[in-house]
């Protein structure tokens, strides 16, 4: 069986980023849906940590864009909008690129050769038999692992964010979708590229795996 990526808990640096990290999670995942309200209180509780630490990060969590507060109403789950789509199209369809191309050009050899390891371990995943978490985490993995290899923090930082989105969208519609495991064999693709500083290949893999999504989504909406 084939391992999935390492979710563990890691080191946080505060209590506010252990609650950011865990609550933005529940939000990606849709395991906290959209248009809910938050309880700051049961996610203190589920967390271990304070209100404090939670009210911290939901106010990160609100310029994600993920959460959204109402003055005398509280704070809720953004909802998932399809019209969105094409606003983060716009400039996943930029970034993402420009990631593959830094990081393809960029990168030392032990973070390709990382990034080559990760192509395998893809390569023998039956994507099919796994299940929408599993598969959403393969697919938020590979999209960091770039983007951390392209070395530079603010580019990475816009990335997640939007990805995060796009994650949001992704998971509200996988169950319509008929071919989703091609959409995560195109990583592998576009790892090795990035691997073999295949630069210009590597920005054009990119470019149409956005697209792709982007026209996937469409057709099932």
């Amino acid at each position: 069986m084939t391992a999935l990526p390492d979710t563990s808990e890691p080191e946080y640096a505060s209590l506010a980023d252990k609650a950011y990290t865990a609550i933005r999670d529940r939000l990606i995942m849709l395991d906290i849906p959209p248009m809910t309200a938050i309880d700051d209180v049961a996610l203190a509780r589920s967390l271990e940590v304070g209100r404090t630490p939670v009210r911290e990060a939901l106010k990160r969590l609100e310029i994600d864009r993920l959460v959204i507060s109402y003055p005398r109403r509280g704070t809720f789950a953004t909802a998932v909008d399809i019209t969105d789509l094409a606003y983060i199209s716009e400039i996943r369809v930029q970034l993402e690129p420009l990631a593959a191309r830094r990081a393809a050009e960029s990168s030392g050899t032990a973070a390709l050769s990382e990034l080559v390891a990760l192509a395998d371990t893809i390569d023998e995943i039956d994507v099919r038999t796994l299940d929408r978490d599993a598969l959403m985490r393969w697919d938020l993995h590979v999209h960091r692992a770039i983007y951390t290899a392209a070395a530079n923090p603010h580019l990475e930082d816009t990335l997640i964010r939007y990805d995060n989105l796009a994650t949001r969208i992704f998971c509200l519609f996988l169950d319509r979708m008929s071919h989703f495991d091609q959409h995560v064999g195109e990583h592998s693709g576009l790892l090795r590229a990035i691997g073999d500083r295949r630069a210009d290949e590597a920005e054009q893999r990119a470019r149409d795996h956005v697209i792709g999504f982007e026209k996937a989504i469409r057709a099932v909406v």
